[in-house]
């Protein structure tokens, strides 16, 4: 699944009429995860199919062929041969992705890094600026999710 231009601009306006759900999918829509990876990584925020088939509705999203995960993660910071690091990331992925969901307009660019971000390298660089964001105590699960290396 990929954004549309109206889901980019969608993300950009806060006033969207979205629910916190169906932002959260919207965020960790890239382009280059799968509908598996993307329900996976947010099924703690009790994100289903259903949002993101609304997303779809709306023109927000549109279905894109890809495999589910690819045969190398990218960003190349992933050595474990079993894939772990790729559930790593999807999962730490998640949990910065609903965060980043649940910010002030004002922390956009914050929340549109975090969508960029394709390593645990990139989310671990912008975990400070998360926390500060979020608070420690919504922090803390992603802090979890980060330090499982």
């Amino acid at each position: 699944m990929t954004k549309t231009d109206a889901g980019v601009q969608v993300l950009k306006d806060r006033r969207s009429g979205l629910s916190q759900r169906q932002r959260a999918a919207l965020i960790l829509i890239d382009g280059q995860r799968s509908v598996e990876d993307v329900l996976a990584a947010t099924s703690a925020g009790g994100i289903t199919r259903a949002d993101i088939d609304r997303l779809v509705e709306l023109g927000l999203v549109r279905e894109q062929l890809m495999p589910a995960r690819p045969a190398r993660p990218p960003g190349g910071d992933f050595t474990d041969s079993s894939m772990a690091g790729w559930d790593q990331y999807v999962r730490a992925y998640g949990i910065a992705t609903e965060l980043a969901a649940q910010l002030e307009r004002k922390d956009i660019e914050l929340a549109l890094a975090v969508e960029a971000a394709g390593t645990i390298a990139e989310l671990d660089a912008l975990a400070p600026r998360l926390r500060e964001a979020v608070g420690p105590v919504k922090f803390a699960r992603l802090e979890a999710a980060l330090r499982m290396r």
